[in-house]
């Protein structure tokens, strides 16, 4: 099997649960640690030797255009398709992308996770055993809907779908090899998961294998309270979290973990603890602000908790 230079980084997501942080952007944009959260999937995966990027888009298209002019990321090129009028799904985005993708294997990659887990393992796996798909799995975090058996290294359920009375032991990360043989299971056009098409290949006998590696750290980051909990706990590990560029005024009194973009002002008197303020975003002088999110072009003011501006 040839070895995978290509990936489809899902670039669709609406992330619903973060708004109004993704009203402005779509939710792989929103910053973290002062830039978008998909190049930190295109580092990794430019890393394990990925050369070509492929995003799908569908919230606000135009965003990427802004943050990708050239069409390119560190002289990767990334080749992006918008879904419209509606958005597709996984296994909808994958078949929307197919032409671009070829007749080569592709990693997908889910664009609102961040993590550090070594790539190596899955696509050693995925090339040596001949799967169909291989997912990369945890054995620990918050959903563990995944049955796998790691004898013959294939996924044998998902949720107890299939009736074999193992509801998962196995977290899903959203990251996944695949054989362009699988665009043989999906309807082009039709709005669909990735899971029925998963489902449909354990029923026939095909092999979605699978891979657990623990090792790294594994964020997904579609909630408010998941958002703010990695920054802290990553607090330093992808640089400073003050950035240089942004202005603190004299007698403000920040506490705790604050992340502060590029631009962005903390007026004097100001007290901040455990918020993140995008670049160029603004708080006002005197402000008294807790676990709160300022957003870029946006003042913040007054007394506030868990808030976001």
């Amino acid at each position: 099997m040839p070895r995978v230079k290509q990936a489809f980084v899902l670039g669709a997501g609406i992330g619903e649960r973060l708004k109004p942080l993704t009203e402005q952007l779509p939710k792989p944009l929103v910053p973290v640690f002062h830039r978008p959260l998909i190049t930190y999937a295109f580092d990794h995966l430019m890393a394990a030797g990925v050369s070509r990027l492929v995003v799908n888009t569908h919230h606000i298209p135009e965003a990427y255009a802004e943050a990708f002019p050239d069409q390119s990321y560190k002289g990767t090129p990334i080749q992006f398709r918008n879904e419209s009028p509606v958005r597709l799904e996984t296994a909808g985005g994958i078949a929307n992308v197919r032409d671009l993708l070829g007749n080569e294997p592709f990693l997908v990659y889910n664009g609102d996770i961040l993590t550090d887990l070594p790539l190596k393992p899955l696509l050693t796996e995925h090339r040596e055993n001949g799967n169909l798909v291989t997912l990369v799995l945890r054995s620990h975090g918050p959903s563990l809907h995944i049955a796998f058996d790691p004898r013959r290294g294939l996924v044998t359920d998902i949720r107890n779908k299939l009736g074999t009375g193992d509801e998962g032991k196995y977290l899903f990360t959203g990251i996944y090899a695949c054989d362009p043989a699988i665009h043989d299971w999906i309807t082009p056009g039709k709005v669909e998961s990735v899971i029925p098409i998963f489902l449909n290949m354990i029923r026939s006998g095909a092999k979605l294998g699978a891979v657990v590696i623990d090792e790294g750290s594994w964020w997904d980051l579609g909630s408010r309270t998941a958002y703010l909990s990695a920054h802290s706990a990553l607090n330093g590990m992808y640089g400073p979290a003050i950035d240089p560029a942004a202005q603190i005024e004299a007698g403000a009194v920040l506490r705790g973990i604050n992340v502060i973009g590029a631009g962005a002002v903390i007026e004097a008197g100001t007290q901040l603890e455990d918020s993140i303020v995008w670049p160029c975003g603004r708080v006002k002088a005197g402000a008294d602000l807790k676990r709160c999110i300022v957003r870029s072009g946006i003042t913040a003011a007054g007394r506030a908790e868990d808030v976001d501006f």
